[in-house]
Parts: structure tokens; sequence; C-alpha cells
């Protein structure tokens, strides 16, 4: 069912962490959700991996057949500032939520607290206006060395949140080239796709843009900028980061109307925050001509399966 709502105003922040840091990074985006709350806006979306940092330029002092010490002591510094749910963490997160009376969306490396603690996972976590954590979407499939350092979702969490400001949910960075992820996002009727990553690429927004044309959605895509010099000191002076070039991600945060339109963005080389009003008739204006999962759908010959029931590795009967 379409959501009956006439408008939404979202903001799509573009900032760094204080990296390797939880508490500063939380403290600063409390202040990033405060300074949007100004704006009244009604939803917030934070990039991939915000807290406590998207690793860039860092392999962990792993290569094939063998692991350093200090990548060791890196991972140990990474898991003790990832956050658990719940936790204090998520806490001071709710309660900004609620305080600016917005739903928000914040990329965080999550610890799992399920079995043995030892495995971090990229997730989305969801936030009511009421402070309470209301889903959660871990990253499926890690892209190329991020599969060294964090453990793949399932389905469980394949999350579209049905709210008064219409259908959220979404995919995290290179989950978006997933056909098949896109369209179980698709197939729960998503209306505010949101799309935190961490690519900088110009082919980036073409992929934002296909996203709206395809789900006839509104897309909210959103990164990180990033400058070397903003690494804790003892990491700039690591041999990988030496050789990376000080601007090491350029940010391009963009809002993308249901028909594949720019609204905001997208924004480089700062950071900022991207605000917009969306008129969530366009959803349903879009359909006249292609809905995928409806008239334009094709079940007599394609059909999708998802599995949504968490991966258990030790279960009791």
């Amino acid at each position: 069912m379409l959501n009956n709502k006439k408008s939404v105003k979202v903001a799509v922040v573009q900032a760094a962490p204080i990296l390797f840091d939880c508490d500063a990074s939380i403290e600063k985006a409390c202040q990033l959700i405060h300074e949007t709350a100004v704006q009244k806006v009604e939803l917030v979306l934070f990039p991939e991996a915000f807290i406590p940092a998207y690793p860039r330029g860092l392999s962990f002092g792993m290569v094939v057949g063998s692991r350093k010490p200090e990548g060791r002591d890196l991972w140990q510094r990474y898991w003790d500032n990832a956050v658990e749910i719940p936790s204090p963490a998520t806490d001071k997160l709710g309660n900004a939520a609620h305080k600016a009376g917005v739903y928000l969306a914040m990329g965080i490396i999550e610890r799992d607290t399920e079995f043995s603690g030892g495995t971090l996972y990229c997730t989305t976590l969801y936030f009511s206006p009421e402070g309470e954590i209301i889903g959660k979407h871990r990253k499926l499939k890690p892209t190329g060395s991020e599969r060294l350092i964090w453990g793949e979702g399932d389905g469980s969490t394949l999350t579209v949140l049905d709210t008064e400001l219409g259908k959220i949910g979404g995919l995290i960075c290179w989950e978006n080239y997933m056909p098949l992820a896109r369209m179980a996002m698709y197939g729960k009727g998503v209306e505010l796709y949101l799309a935190p990553t961490a690519d900088s690429r110009d082919t980036w927004q073409a992929t934002m843009q296909h996203i709206a044309c395809e789900g006839r959605c509104f897309v909210l895509g959103c990164n990180q900028f990033v400058t070397k010099d903003i690494y804790p000191d003892d990491l700039q002076k690591h041999l990988e980061l030496a050789e990376q070039p000080d601007l090491m991600c350029r940010g391009g945060s963009v809002i993308i109307s249901p028909l594949g339109e720019i609204i905001a963005g997208p924004l480089y080389d700062q950071e900022g925050i991207l605000y917009a009003e969306l008129d969530l008739k366009e959803v349903l204006r879009a359909k006249l001509d292609f809905d995928v999962v409806g008239h334009y759908a094709r079940p007599d010959v394609f059909q999708l399966i998802v599995n949504e029931e968490p991966g258990k590795t030790v279960q009791s009967k």
C-alpha cells in the first residue's frame, strides 16, 4: 500500500567520523543530528561505517598466507571501537534521534553479540523518532578486502520499515550492484531507498539514478568526505596510508527522484548536509509506465526466492 503522506523532508549527511574513536564519532554524529533538527527534517541518513570508521587504505596486516602482529593489534582497536546492539552507544544515538524527532539511519560497524563476539558487520542501524531501535541491515557481501575484516549478513536483515514517512530501506555500497538484492527491496515496496556507500566515483552516480528509475523510488546516496590528515597520527605513519592520496574520498552524496532526476547534489570535496523536500506522490506517478514488481514483472517467467531465515551456526533442539 503506497503512503498517503504528501511530503517528507530528508537530510543526507556527508561527513567523516573521528576515525577509530567510537565515543568521539558518536558525539560528532549527535551534533550533526542536532544541526538537521533546526531544518525540521524527518529522516536523517549517515554514510556507511560512520562509527567508528571505514578503514580505507588499511589491510590489517593481511596478505594471502600470512598475518602480521601489528594487523592483529589494529583489528583489536577496530573491535574495541565497534558498536554492540543494544549498548550505551546506541542509547546515545537513540537519544539524539529522539531529541531531533527524526528517523535516523546510521552506518556502524556492529560487533557480534550472539556467538563468540569475534565477528564485525557493516550495518545500517535504524532508529525511530522516539529513539528506539526499529531495525538493522547487515551488509550481505563485503567488497574486495572488506571481506578480510567484516562478516556477511544474511537474509534476515533485508529490512524495509513501514513508517508514517513511507517504506524506508536500502542496501549498503556495492550490494546495490546485486540485482537480486535490489529486487528483494522492491518486492517489499521500498519508497525511500537509502544507499550509504564508500564509492565516490562518477560511475556511482549512474548507479544511483538507475536504481531510482528501476525501483521507482526516491534514492538517498550518502558518502563520507575523507582526507588523509584526519587519520590518527600513529596510523598516518603506516606504510599503506603513506601511499594514499591526500584526498581519500571526495564524497558524492546525492538525492534522486523516482524518475532518476537529481534533486540535490552530488556534493563533492567538502563535508556538508543535503536537504530535500520529497513529494511522495511522485512514487505513485512514476509507476504509470513501469512497476518492476507489478505490471512490468513477468512472474510466469522470472521468480525470486529470498531466504529470510537467520543463519544460525549453533542451534539447540
